[in-house]
């Protein structure tokens, strides 16, 4: 099993959370991980993206031009990364703030309202948690329940009370991507 995933979206929008809890998923689950970030010096609204690589196998390198998934948060993701994805690959769009189809006909596509499923969960603080549901559910790297396992290891105390909305987000997500 060999793994590339790109996420990307705005600053602000967890894009490097999401990428770290797949990562901690991947280790729960006893598989070799890197997480590579990439954010511009904006606090938020600037571009931020993260390389996850999960493998079986060690990982030569913690970047790739060609990854075999992406999760585009935001139209710009899209525009940017859709062409580099490797041929037969997987894509989660956030339908909520994307308004367009991807262009290649040659990928596994999914597109959640992260953003909406987030708000009918509790906050949209957690739109990041819905794609990463989908993510998840959509490709079958890891399981649900290890990226729920990282999540509860990962929060900080002082989030605690964003645990369950956290989590309804990421079973709300998966859900999502099932359905399609």
């Amino acid at each position: 099993m060999n793994e590339s995933v790109i996420m990307s979206g705005f600053g602000g929008q967890g894009i490097l959370l999401m990428g770290q809890l797949l990562c901690y998923a991947g280790m729960y689950e006893g598989r070799r991980v890197t997480w590579m970030p990439s954010y511009g010096p904006e606090m938020r609204g600037g571009t931020a993206n993260c390389t996850v690589m999960i493998s079986s196998d060690r990982v030569g390198s913690p970047v790739t031009r060609f990854p075999h998934s992406l999760v585009a948060m935001n139209k710009a993701s899209l525009d940017k990364f859709e062409t580099a994805i490797q041929p037969e690959g997987f894509l989660v769009i956030n339908s909520s703030l994307v308004d367009r189809d991807p262009v290649r006909t040659d990928l596994r596509s999914i597109k959640v309202p992260a953003n909406q499923i987030a708000e009918e969960a509790g906050t949209l603080q957690v739109t990041n948690m819905a794609a990463l549901g989908a993510y998840v559910a959509g490709r079958g790297v890891v399981s649900l329940d290890a990226v729920i396992i990282a999540l509860r290891r990962m929060m900080p105390e002082h989030r605690k009370q964003l645990l369950a909305v956290n989590e309804e987000a990421l079973r709300r997500g998966a859900e999502a991507a099932k359905i399609q």
